[in-house]
């Protein structure tokens, strides 16, 4: 899922940039990136999703470096999203679920 990869990728940046003076730490919104990716049309191009995903930068405030980016946060948010894309996971593969056993039944 982009969503998922676009979060990851924002992570990674921001753990990789923690000694960095003056980096701003990104964030994704995952809700809403998640929402897209739910209703996003099969027929359009596979690598438009991962491209619309809403990125910004944290409103945490710095240090005296200038940098704002929290390790502890940044654990923390990884763990609220591994939870929040598997329940997504499991929301999908239930509702394919309910399509099997309907083919299975006719």
């Amino acid at each position: 899922m982009g969503v998922y990869k676009t979060w990851l990728n924002a992570v990674a940046d921001n753990v990789a940039n923690i000694q960095t003076p003056g980096f701003r730490a990104r964030s994704v919104e995952f809700e809403a990136a998640l929402g897209q990716a739910l209703t996003f049309d099969p027929s359009a191009d596979a690598g438009s999703l991962s491209g619309s995903v809403a990125t910004g930068f944290t409103s945490d405030p710095a240090r005296e470096d200038g940098n704002n980016v929290s390790l502890e946060r940044e654990t923390l948010l990884g763990q609220e999203t591994n939870l929040r894309y598997s329940l997504a996971v499991r929301a999908v593969d239930g509702r394919f679920g309910v399509v099997r056993d309907v083919l299975r039944s006719s």
